[in-house]
């Protein structure tokens, strides 16, 4: 092999395990999660003639019903793609807001995108519980001694004798 041909030959040796890095590889497909309602079937929806029923028949059983407040059907879905860490980066969201009056037909149709999501504020003070502060060590170590192979209860102090009337 000619001297001039050697770099470009072990250069392209080097590089060819990186093409298995490519994204096409390591990408997943989208994934739809919740309530996926076709714009096609919620236009046969009429507010004021449409019931319970012809939704329900139409676009499905809603994501969730409001907490309070039965009259009010909320569909809920999203388009995602996992991202780096297995977090999901949302691509789409959709949420439709149906009410219904007292007699069960349709008033009105609310849709909501993933511009109207607003964030959550994470607080990061912790809430307090009852207990002991035990160390990971501690944790760990803390049952040496305390087991029993014979399935009996093993006395803990001076008042744990066998004697009656001591409970």
């Amino acid at each position: 092999m000619p001297v001039r041909l050697r770099p470009l030959c072990l250069s392209l040796l080097l590089a060819l395990p990186l093409g298995g890095c490519s994204s096409a590889l390591w990408s997943y497909p989208p994934q739809a999660r919740g309530s996926q309602v076709d714009p096609d079937e919620l236009v046969q929806l009429v507010p004021g003639t449409s019931t319970r029923q012809d939704v329900t028949a139409l676009i499905g059983s809603p994501t969730v019903k409001a907490p309070f407040d039965d009259s009010t059907w909320i569909y809920v879905s999203q388009v995602t793609r996992p991202k780096i860490g297995g977090t999901q980066y949302v691509r789409s969201q959709n949420v439709f807001e149906l009410t219904f009056d007292p007699a069960g037909v349709l008033r009105t149709i609310v849709h909501k995108d993933k511009a109207d999501a607003l964030p959550v504020q994470v607080v990061a003070r912790t809430t307090p519980s009852p207990g002991s502060e035990a160390t990971l060590m501690q944790q760990l170590l803390g049952n040496i001694g305390r087991f029993n192979p014979t399935g009996e209860i093993a006395p803990t102090g001076p008042a744990s004798t066998n004697t009656p009337g001591n409970y």
